[in-house]
């Protein structure tokens, strides 16, 4: 019974053989009548080399150095508060409040200090009359971790307004109203 089955099998399996007589015929159709069009490589036109002429200037990848020589033009008003802009500026002052941090205080020769932290890993020793922030903070006291100081903040009409601010060791960063 098992080999006339697999004879069937086998037989019926040969009828079912493809037809594709007239698929190759077309086929063959396109390829004949068929051109190929492939359009040719773009010409690239060549630009002069580039003369590099800022070898002697300050590379674009470092800090710029503070010189104390650089001054704004800054409106004044007469008769109100004006912060000193002739004077060179402390290290501290290139941080806004928010980048600065107070992670200890010290005495040294009879001279209370703090030090502040900056967002960019630099650790710098403050006393009282130093200035940090973006706006002209001066230090008024160091006292149990706290750094008491006063901003001068433009009001837009060429006059400064003194604002109290501090830093306390308890924030990681970032500024405490008193």
């Amino acid at each position: 019974m098992k080999p006339s089955l697999y004879f069937f099998g086998v037989l019926f399996l040969a009828g079912c053989s493809p037809k594709t007589d007239d698929l190759h015929a077309f086929v063959t159709e396109v390829k004949r009548t068929t051109s190929v069009n492939i359009e040719p490589y773009p010409e690239f036109e060549s630009k002069p080399a580039f003369a590099y002429s800022a070898s002697d200037l300050r590379s674009p990848f470092q800090h710029p150095r503070n010189t104390g020589a650089e001054l704004k033009e800054v409106s004044t008003q007469p008769n109100c508060a004006q912060p000193d802009f002739n004077r060179v500026k402390q290290p501290l002052e290139k941080y806004g409040i928010d980048a600065l941090s107070v992670t200890g205080e010290f005495y040294s020769k009879g001279k209370k200090w703090a030090l502040i932290k900056t967002n960019s890993g630099g650790l710098y020793k403050v006393t009282v009359g130093d200035y940090l922030g973006l706006f002209y903070g001066r230090i008024d006291s160091i006292d149990a971790g706290i750094v008491s100081f006063t901003e001068m903040m433009p009001d837009g009409a060429g006059c400064w307004q003194k604002k109290q601010a501090s830093l306390t060791m308890h924030i990681k960063a970032g500024e405490n109203n008193v």
